[in-house]
């Protein structure tokens, strides 16, 4: 629990082969199901307070409360998680906290000095999101995530599924 931010709601990996870190966490961990979004489209994406056309797949689960991202950047576009890539490193690049006062917490965050790295929009105003520069400790990178609108309803979803999940369907396609 964060102090700052609240509970820790999801780990995100980004991951050379997302195929292949799905089959990992199905077959050698047993999370699953995954819902797999082959291309995300976003309603904007900026890095470093610019335009990116960051194209991305990402694929979700659940291991009890906890959610795990997967995210595989698709072009060289600029980003986090292509710096991420190009320092060496792949795996846990950050840690997400959800909030349904998102305005509020981004501003609280802003205020406290963390400068955002990159931020988006996925589905709406309720569906923002920003991450928060720490690249000198790998794998900490903050994203807070607005899940007061639809994403947050896909992600109890997806909680819920995970919870009675018997191995059956492991990769779900989002479209």
């Amino acid at each position: 629990m964060s102090r700052l931010f609240g509970p820790v709601r999801q780990n995100g990996y980004v991951v050379r082969d997302i195929r292949a870190a799905m089959d990992h966490w199905i077959n050698v961990m047993g999370v699953g199901p995954w819902f797999y979004i082959d291309r995300v489209k976003t309603d904007y994406f900026r890095h470093r307070g610019q335009d990116a056309a960051v194209e991305m797949s990402i694929a979700l689960a659940n291991a009890g409360d906890l959610q795990l991202e997967l995210i595989q950047q698709r072009n060289d576009a600029p980003s986090m998680y292509k710096e991420f890539l190009d320092a060496g490193h792949e795996g846990l690049q950050h840690v997400a906290f959800w909030s349904t006062s998102y305005q509020q917490l981004y501003d609280q965050s802003l205020a406290r000095g963390l400068k955002v790295g990159h931020e988006g929009q996925i589905g709406g105003k309720q569906g923002r999101f920003a991450y928060f520069d720490s690249a000198a400790h790998p794998g900490s990178v903050i994203e807070i995530s607005d899940i007061s609108g639809n994403k947050g309803r896909f992600f109890d979803h997806i909680r819920r599924i995970a919870a009675d999940w018997d191995g059956a369907d492991p990769i779900r396609i989002v479209k």
